[in-house]
């Protein structure tokens, strides 16, 4: 008697077994909706309606290997133009903004396990897409791995605060966290220089500097941009780096186009880690989620922060018709 006919003579299921029971046979014994159907004495609609629940409710994990995106014929030029180790680019045709987004921060979720080994010590920007990376991860569980806040606590309004990007990435790791427990900026050059002198930040400040992988995302220049938004810097400051020739954002630190630091009002003030320190690293994840990045992710390239890139097809695209 074959697995199906052994199943017609089970009877109706219902319930959770049930749900267990027809994503088996779909995923694993690879039957058909009409099969499964039929043994069960159920519809096909009802088939189709407990699969998805299988998902909705994380009972099955689809995935697809890293290969398929990373040997990606854009993927394969982007390493090649800009010199990177590798690129995951995902598909997006015919998506939203928002669904381009989620396809990216997905992707890079998907990849980044593969990414780390025992013992390395993963340097965290902040901002919504690391934040929303952290919640796609599934669990894993990497021996001797510490994740570190690089950047100080803002107030923003949207929940995705440096220490809550560390915090929840670090959980899904199986890692150590070691945030840094001060403001990201201060109301003078005077208090930030004290508070970095304070015992229990200095050490912190150490600790960051030990970072030997960076994984993050850029900022824009926008008005709306994040580092606007999460009170980090005012319209003065604003102007002030854009007329200096200001192209993205790392780490709550201005760049130019070649990637370089832009002195300016906020530096002596801030607290975070030093952006020499994010160059030259044996792997910089950028995760570029959006067209609105793609200046900001350029500046990122040249300035050697970068080894592995995470996008999409079409930002890809822009990113090499950029390059020229």
């Amino acid at each position: 008697m074959n697995q199906l006919s052994k199943r017609r003579t089970m009877g109706r299921v219902s319930g959770e077994n049930a749900v267990i029971e027809v994503a088996w046979l779909y995923y694993h014994d690879g039957l058909n909706q009409k099969d499964i159907a039929e043994a069960f004495g159920i519809s096909r609609a009802t088939v189709v309606n407990y699969l998805q629940e299988a998902r909705e409710k994380g009972l099955i994990r689809i995935t697809l290997a890293a290969p398929a995106f990373t040997t990606h014929r854009l993927a394969a030029e982007l390493c090649r133009r800009f010199g990177l180790t590798a690129a995951y680019v995902v598909p997006d045709e015919g998506t939203t903004q928002e669904q381009q987004f989620m396809r990216v921060v997905r992707g890079a979720a998907l990849w980044l396990p593969e990414l780390l080994a025992p013992g390395d010590r993963l340097g965290v920007a902040w901002g919504r897409t690391v934040f929303d990376l952290a919640a796609a991860l599934e669990r894993h569980d990497i021996a001797d791995m510490t994740v570190l806040q690089l950047v100080g606590s803002m107030a923003t309004p949207y929940g995705f605060t440096a220490e809550a990007c560390s915090t929840r990435l670090a959980q899904r790791l199986g890692a150590r966290c070691l945030n840094l427990h001060a403001p990201a900026i201060l109301s003078s050059a005077d208090l930030a220089a004290a508070l970095r002198a304070e015992p229990i930040i200095s050490r912190q400040l150490a600790g960051i500097e030990t970072l030997n992988k960076l994984l993050f995302s850029v900022g824009t220049i926008l008005p709306d941009s994040h580092i606007m938004s999460a009170g980090l810097a005012t319209q003065a400051d604003l102007d002030h780096y854009v007329a200096a020739g200001a192209a993205g954002v790392i780490c709550g630190r201005f760049v130019d186009a070649g990637g370089r630091a832009i002195p300016g009002p906020m530096e002596a003030r801030m607290i975070g880690i030093p952006m020499e320190r994010l160059t030259g690293l044996p792997m910089g994840i950028l995760v570029t989620p959006g067209k609105d990045k793609v200046e900001a992710s350029m500046a990122a390239i040249r300035g050697g922060y970068v080894t592995h890139l995470v996008t999409c097809t079409t930002v890809a695209e822009a990113l090499l018709s950029a390059a020229g």
